[in-house]
């Protein structure tokens, strides 16, 4: 397994390898457009790619920057579209097929607040995400996305600390709870694995309910 961040990943690196696998760490930064390149030397036998990278910027539309737009978009939609064309290329190249698994979003369906470039990039990715399949699945390459909920992560912690919004965001969840990370597991390893073989161009929602209510 080869995991990427432009951070530091030893503990993400040793949580993996307590569980018995090998994790290759590769120190990129996804808004430099020489990543995808970088990313696929380092790990030449992936198959199977999850588009997980994510930045936020909030602010009011009429307070947001060219800066945060751009740097948004570019980590949350151009660097997928890039890695998904440099990693679906390698599998051609050597006729194998694969799995890529784009990380979409609430707000792929909706429009949030104070998040203008984040729900973009996202609602852009889902639509990426059926495109590169229309393309890919007769090259026996499998596209599809996972949408999460409202999870406990550091891009929610401001939704958390705040404690209208945090009550209101519950209130809506039929399951009363934000989600997790863990939550996610059954879904990756779905997609990833021989039971989606005609699973193309799909977007799980793993949200906790939310958009039942």
């Amino acid at each position: 397994m080869a995991i990427v961040a432009r951070g530091d990943l030893q503990e993400t690196q040793a949580s993996i390898e307590r569980l018995g696998r090998r994790a290759i760490v590769i120190n990129a930064d996804l808004e430099d457009r020489s990543a995808p390149e970088i990313i696929l030397k380092a790990a030449p036998d992936a198959g199977i790619l999850i588009n997980n990278a994510g930045i936020i910027r909030r602010a009011p539309l009429l307070e947001y920057s060219d800066d945060d737009w751009d740097a948004v978009i570019d980590v949350n939609l151009r660097s997928a579209f890039a890695l998904s064309r440099r990693f679906a290329k390698e599998l051609v190249d050597r006729d194998r097929g694969g799995r890529i698994i784009n990380i979409a979003s609430m707000l792929s369906f909706q429009g949030g607040v104070y998040v203008a470039a984040y729900t973009a990039a996202k609602s852009g990715l889902l639509g990426l995400t059926r495109a590169m399949a229309n393309e890919l699945a007769p090259l026996g390459i499998n596209v599809n996305a996972i949408a999460p909920g409202y999870m406990a992560t550091a891009n929610t912690q401001a939704l958390r600390d705040d404690p209208v919004r945090s009550r209101d965001i519950l209130a809506r969840i039929p399951a009363g709870r934000w989600g997790t990370p863990d939550d996610l597991r059954g879904a990756v390893v779905f997609l990833a694995s021989p039971a989606a073989v005609y699973v193309h161009g799909a977007v799980l929602a793993v949200d906790g309910g939310w958009l039942c209510r």
